[in-house]
């Protein structure tokens, strides 16, 4: 009788022992990251032995390099000046045109527990990079480098660059980049899942109808331990695609929160993307903007304070017509800045505006200007366009694109 008993008492220890071998056998989305990033994953991590490959060796290092530099000259200050200048941020922050750019959104906004970016650019995957051939995982880690050059050298992504990059190999679309910069912030993310709206706002599962938006879900936690969600939907902010998906019925769902608006191409100055612009306008305790943002003729100036930082140089060569006599006159009496954004990198010629809705019972419903609001004048001759800082990587032929984010 006590030989069966000891017989199932050394499986059932067998068993146990081969638990932690099972489990090391998983590679998580949070080892993924930081391996993508540059970091070493847990010491148990099926990606430890890919570190010791030469290639993810120099990719440490670069990424150890940029990231430094990024967060001496950007993202400390960045902080700064949030916590000087945000009094009492929403739980959700807004970031249209965004990119995968989570690094920036919380540099601005690192209190938020909600953040919702949206972009063109599609998902994308992160494959198990232990079942890679060896001889990609170099290939795959340039293209993440060079998918960020931009973003590490100028402060955004360069749209057509990025078309590129981000659909280059077995790594693509912006999840992978979303990966780094939630590693590089010091993030360790928890859950990872695909996610898709219906014409409703409902998430759904796959198999969603016409107008269905497909993006990501990711839970992450800081050093505060706070869980936090971060949303990425690949999504057509035009006027026609917002009317014919249900995204911003779902970001309705999260409002009032704040928004971060940068070097977004100057869209919403043009009458095909107002719906996204009145939705930021009537669903934003604050708005942080670039003048590539929203324009003052559509703020409701009764309902809104702005409190302008830097210099306005009028926007670069690339972008005609968009210069704003009223940004320059409100800009005479800004406040300084010691970090640079946007189109206009360069401290010294940087512009951001914080602009402040006034609480009321109104609050949420703040409506924008007439729609047949006349567009900006087009400017006098302005300085001249900066030159670009030598990049992280060659350029193509041709140099640099400036339109991004």
């Amino acid at each position: 009788m006590f030989l069966p008993l000891k017989v199932v008492a050394l499986a059932f220890a067998i068993m146990l022992a081969a638990l932690p071998a099972c489990a090391a056998d998983t590679v998580t989305a949070d080892d993924t990251a930081r391996f993508l990033a540059g970091m070493m994953p847990s010491a148990d991590s099926p990606l430890v032995p890919l570190t010791r490959d030469p290639a993810w060796q120099q990719h440490a290092r670069f990424f150890d390099q940029a990231f430094a530099q990024l967060e001496q000259r950007q993202l400390s200050k960045i902080r700064a000046w949030a916590e000087a200048n945000l009094a009492a941020p929403r739980p959700t922050m807004f970031y249209m045109f965004s990119g995968p750019d989570f690094i920036y959104a919380d540099a601005f906004y690192s209190q938020a527990t909600t953040y919702v970016l949206s972009a063109l650019e599609p998902t994308g995957s992160v494959p198990d990079l232990t079942r890679l051939p060896r001889s990609d995982i170099g290939a795959a880690l340039y293209n993440v480098e060079r998918s960020l050059s931009s973003v590490l050298s100028f402060s955004f992504f360069i749209t057509k660059k990025m078309k590129v990059d981000l659909h280059a190999g077995e790594i693509s679309g912006t999840l992978p980049i979303l990966y780094v910069f939630l590693a590089r912030s010091g993030k360790t993310i928890r859950t990872v899942a695909p996610v898709v709206l219906d014409e409703n706002g409902i998430v759904v599962t796959e198999g969603a109808g016409k107008g269905a938006v497909r993006g990501a879900r990711i839970t992450f936690a800081g050093n505060d331990g706070v869980e936090r969600t971060l949303y990425y939907f690949s999504t057509d902010l035009s006027n026609s695609g917002v009317k014919a998906s249900g995204f911003l019925k779902f970001c309705e769902t999260l409002a009032p929160g704040n928004s971060l608006i940068k070097s977004a191409s100057y869209l919403m100055h043009a009458g095909n993307f107002t719906v996204v612009r009145d939705f930021i306008l009537k669903n934003s305790a604050t708005i942080i903007q670039d003048d590539s943002g929203i324009p003052l003729v559509y703020f409701n100036q009764s309902r809104w304070r702005f409190f302008p930082f830097g210099r306005y140089a009028g926007p670069i060569a690339e972008f005609p017509g968009r210069y704003q006599e009223s940004y320059a006159e409100l800009f005479h009496r800004a406040q300084p800045i010691d970090f640079g954004i946007g189109y206009r990198w360069r401290t010294h010629e940087t512009n951001l505006l914080l602009a402040v809705q006034l609480p009321g019972d109104g609050f949420g419903t703040a409506d924008a200007v007439a729609q047949d609001a006349p567009a900006p004048k087009p400017a006098p001759p302005r300085p001249r366009a900066p030159r670009q800082p030598a990049p992280f990587f060659s350029s193509q032929p041709g140099g640099f694109f400036w339109f991004g984010r």
